[in-house]
C-alpha cells in the first residue's frame, strides 16, 4: 500500500506527531542556544516544561530563560492533551480498523489470479456472489456505494469488496481485471453496464464477460461491445414462471440439480484442458472407464459451440471442448480429484 493511502488515515497522528516533534527539537535547541545546556539536560528541560510536570530546573535560569520557559509553556500548551486526544478519537472512531481492512484487501488483490469480478451488490450481485462462494470460487466485488462497503465489510469478512466506479478503469485494475477469468456485471443502469464490457474487453481479451441487461434492446449491444453473455434478469424469471405452469415437475426436477455445489445432484463442467494430455481424440467412453467415479457425462460442447445432449459414448474429446458432468457431491470431488482441477 503506497504513502497516500496510509496519510489518509494516519494523517491526524501523523500532525500531532510532527508538532510534538517539532516542539522537542524547537526547545531543545532554545535551551542550548539561550542557557548553554548540553543536549540531554536541554532536553529533559523541554520535556517538563512542555509536559508541565513541574520538576526543578536543572540551573537557575537567566531572564532570557526565564522569557523562553514562559513562551514555551504558553505556545505548547496542550500538547499532550492534543495529541492524546487524537489517539483515542482515533482507536474509538474505528478508523485503524477501515485502515487494516483496507490494508489486508490490497495485499489479497495483489495475490488474485483466475477470479471473478463482480460489479455491483445489488440483488443480481447478491445472488452471483452466493453461488461463487458455494464453488468456493475466488472473487472480488465492487461496489460505489461506501456505506454499504462498510456494512458488508462489517458483516462477513469473507466478502473481498472494494468502494469505487465500475466504470472506472482504474478500479477494475484494482480489482485484478486483468488477471481475471470472469467479470460479472450486475449494475441496475444498462449504460454502465455497457461501459463496463467495453473496457474490461480491452483491458483483458481473454475476459469470459457476463452483464445484466433491463432492455432487451440492450442485448446487441452489449454483445458487440464484447460480452459473451448477456442475462435478462425479468425475461428469465417470467419464463421461469410460466414453465412452473406448464411443466411443474419437470421443473422441480431441474431445480433440483444444484449448480451451486451443496444440494444432493450437482452440474459442473470440465473443460478440455482439465483432461490428461494422452487422452485427446478419445471417446467419451474411455474417460468413464478410466475414471470410475459414478458421475455421468450428460452433455458436450463442440469447439464450435454446439451442445449435444446425451452425447454418444464415441464422442470424441477435441481441443476447446466442454464436458457437462452430473453427480452428487461426492462423485464430482472424486472426478475433480482425479483430473486435478481446482475447487
Amino acid at each position: 500500500m503506497n504513502t497516500l493511502p496510509q496519510f489518509k488515515y494516519f494523517k491526524e497522528i501523523y500532525y500531532a506527531l510532527l508538532f510534538l516533534i517539532v516542539v522537542f527539537l524547537g526547545g531543545t535547541a532554545g535551551f542550548v542556544w539561550i542557557e548553554g545546556y548540553d543536549i540531554v539536560n536541554a532536553f529533559y528541560m523541554t520535556v517538563i516544561t512542555v509536559s508541565t510536570v513541574g520538576f526543578g530546573e536543572v540551573q537557575p535560569l537567566s531572564d532570557a530563560g526565564k522569557v523562553f520557559t514562559s513562551l514555551l509553556i504558553i505556545t505548547t500548551f496542550g500538547t499532550f492533551a492534543y495529541t492524546f486526544s487524537n489517539v483515542t478519537r482515533y482507536i474509538i472512531s474505528g478508523k485503524y480498523r477501515v485502515y487494516f481492512k483496507n490494508y489486508k484487501i490490497m495485499n489479497e488483490l495483489d495475490s488474485l489470479n483466475n477470479h471473478v469480478i463482480v460489479c455491483g451488490y445489488g440483488r443480481n450481485g447478491k445472488q452471483a456472489i452466493k453461488s461463487l462462494k458455494a464453488h468456493n470460487q475466488k472473487f472480488v466485488v465492487i461496489e460505489h456505494d461506501a456505506d454499504l462497503v462498510s456494512s458488508i465489510t462489517d458483516m462477513d469478512d469473507e466478502i473481498l469488496i472494494i468502494p469505487g466506479d465500475a466504470t472506472d478503469d482504474t478500479v477494475l485494475l484494482r480489482a485484478g481485471v486483468d488477471r481475471a477469468k470472469a467479470i460479472i456485471t450486475a449494475l441496475p443502469k444498462d449504460a454502465d453496464n455497457l461501459f463496463v464490457v467495453l473496457s474490461s474487453r480491452e483491458l483483458n481479451r481473454d475476459l469470459n464477460i457476463i452483464s445484466r441487461a433491463s432492455d432487451d434492446r440492450s442485448e446487441p449491444k452489449l454483445k458487440i461491445a464484447g460480452a459473451n453473455n448477456v442475462i435478462l434478469p425479468d425475461q428469465v424469471g417470467g419464463s421461469h414462471m410460466a414453465t412452473l405452469v406448464l411443466t411443474p415437475d419437470l421443473m422441480e426436477f431441474l431445480d433440483h440439480i444444484s449448480l451451486m455445489g451443496m444440494d444432493d445432484s450437482t452440474l459442473v463442467e470440465v473443460r478440455f484442458k482439465n483432461l490428461p494430455s494422452d487422452f485427446e481424440h478419445k471417446s467419451i467412453m474411455e474417460i468413464e472407464k478410466r475414471y470410475r467415479t459414478g458421475a455421468r457425462i450428460i452433455g458436450f460442447k463442440t469447439p464450435n459451440n454446439e451442445i449435444i445432449v446425451n452425447p454418444s459414448p464415441e464422442t470424441e474429446l477435441v481441443p476447446k471442448s466442454k464436458l457437462f458432468v452430473l453427480g452428487n457431491p461426492d462423485q464430482i470431488k472424486k472426478l475433480k480429484s482425479a483430473l486435478h482441477i481446482d475447487e
